[in-house]
């Protein structure tokens, strides 16, 4: 039995094929490869001794030649291929262990060149891997240092590979490739001024029960690569399967947590914050973000960007919640939530990143690109437009309700007071009906002065500013950029309320 090992990605390579070699097992290695195994005392003969031709072209050559592909795609089960490869001085190649050269991370440096990627795609091995892919029934292909134990086990135990074992293999090895040219295909057409494709790689993560409504199915899929604040790669402690919009929700709430380094909770539901807070420690932003609505926090999330404790968790205890999420929990947080049993506890990397945060929506037929909306602007003084200008004890509020604000749904307005919410308005068709909503709330929860309104996108009218002068607002953040403009400062300074524009908006369809 020969193996031909040629790989890029070293891990575990040497135990691997030194358990090939205890087995009995031939190996025929390449270049670097063949290097490392000899430096280990591992057996090995060289891919020019089986060819009987040297490397070329700087190693470009060298393994694209009939003694290689005939060992690998003869079929063993049809006389003709057998009798051909005897002819020809042709063994079979019961094995092939290739993975290939580090494309992705030689176009991820800085400074890259377009030489320099070039080098970096492979040739030979994309072709070893694809034959042995191909011939999957007489030939093992391995690729991925995970599978390195089982292979070994199974031809331990049955001399070798199960059928079952070398389809899996095959079918990795085509997605290995397969993710591979779609990686230099997006890198040469962008060189080449090529309109650009859009290829995507997402890991089946969880088939989900239904989607947003039981008559719709649904999965959920995880992008290959790790990050922060991202629910795919978030451990769930305990509780229910996530549903479709539990997925959503909690995917919102990471939105809001991402915005806040000081200890700060966020209650919400169906997408939307419902209460949300800062404090001096995570209790005291979580009994703001309750007190702001305890009503619609029924059924909803909550999420803390700091240690979960068991003060937090017997507070939180007796409220039906469908999900917790924080970046750790004290051991004895998780024992009082043990008793929810249906409760999702989820723990997630809140580490902070500035990578951008690619995020896309399917429409009928297409799909929608953006990068996520992680900018994140401090409120100044500087930003005021009217006469009367913020005091110092405004600002924080200022610049609290202008991050609240950027993740509520368009028509949104947030009122704020004390650096926690007191009224939320979203989703609705008209700027005043959802300010008229949310400052409503505020006054049945008692707040009747010193508060301040942030606003995701400009104001068109005055009548949002009238409207909110009534209520007791004394501050209001928002982009600015109407035609109108004029019309809203005149307003406020007509009624003694000081007005920033931060000329961003944060529209959230």
């Amino acid at each position: 039995m020969r193996a031909l090992v040629s790989v890029s990605d070293k891990t575990g390579l040497v135990e691997f094929v030194q358990g090939l070699v205890d087995l009995g097992w031939e190996i025929i290695a390449t270049g670097g490869t063949q290097k490392l195994l000899e430096s280990k005392g591992v057996k090995t003969i060289g891919i020019s001794e089986v060819t009987g031709f040297p490397e070329i072209c700087d190693g470009r050559v060298k393994t694209l030649h009939p003694k290689v592909h005939g060992g690998i795609l003869g079929r063993r089960d049809v006389p003709e291929h057998m009798k051909t490869l005897k002819e020809n001085g042709i063994e079979t190649i019961e094995l092939v262990c290739v993975n290939l050269y580090p494309f992705r991370q030689t176009i991820a440096k800085e400074g890259v060149t377009l030489e320099d990627a070039i080098e970096n795609i492979d040739i030979g091995g994309p072709s070893m891997v694809r034959s042995a892919a191909k011939n999957w029934r007489d030939v093992s292909i391995v690729c991925d240092p995970a599978d390195y134990d089982t292979v070994l086990a199974e031809i331990r135990e049955n001399g070798n590979t199960t059928p079952e074992t070398r389809l899996k293999l095959s079918a990795k090895a085509y997605t290995h490739t397969a993710e591979y040219d779609c990686c230099i295909a997006t890198y040469m057409r962008k060189q080449a001024g090529l309109n650009e494709k859009l290829f995507l790689e997402y890991d089946l993560k969880q088939e989900l029960r239904y989607g947003e409504n039981p008559h719709q199915s649904a999965k959920f899929y995880a992008e290959g690569v790790k990050s922060s604040y991202a629910l795919p790669f978030a451990r769930q402690i305990q509780g229910k399967e996530l549903s479709y919009n539990n997925i959503q929700d909690a995917n919102a709430a990471l939105s809001v947590l991402r915005d806040f380094s000081e200890p700060f909770c966020v209650a919400l539901k169906h997408m939307n914050p419902c209460g949300a807070a800062v404090g001096k420690d995570i209790m005291e932003a979580w009994q703001a973000a309750y007190e702001a609505d305890k009503v619609s926090i029924y059924g909803g999330i909550v999420g803390v960007n700091r240690e979960f404790t068991a003060e937090l968790a017997a507070a939180v205890k007796p409220i039906f919640l469908e999900i917790v999420i924080a970046p750790s929990y004290t051991p004895e947080a998780l024992e009082i939530l043990a008793s929810k049993k249906n409760l999702r506890v989820m723990e997630v990397d809140m580490t902070p990143s500035d990578k951008p945060v690619m995020q896309y929506v399917g429409v009928a037929g297409g799909l929608l690109a953006q990068q996520l909306d992680t900018a994140v602007e401090t409120v100044t003084p500087e930003m005021c437009v009217t006469k009367v200008k913020p005091s110092e004890a405004l600002m924080a509020d200022l610049e609290f309700g202008w991050k609240i604000v950027k993740h509520v749904k368009s028509n949104a307005i947030a009122v704020v007071r004390d650096g926690h919410t007191i009224g939320v308005g979203a989703g609705q068709t008209n700027r005043v009906g959802s300010a008229e909503i949310a400052l409503k709330q505020a006054q049945a929860a008692g707040f009747t002065d010193g508060l301040v309104l942030a606003s995701d996108g400009f104001l068109p009218f005055d009548d949002t500013v009238a409207l909110a002068a009534q209520y007791g607002v004394t501050a209001i953040v928002q982009p600015g950029g109407s035609i109108r403009d004029a019309d809203a400062i005149a307003k406020a300074d007509e009624l003694g309320i000081t007005m920033l524009f931060t000329g961003v908006r944060h529209f959230k369809h």
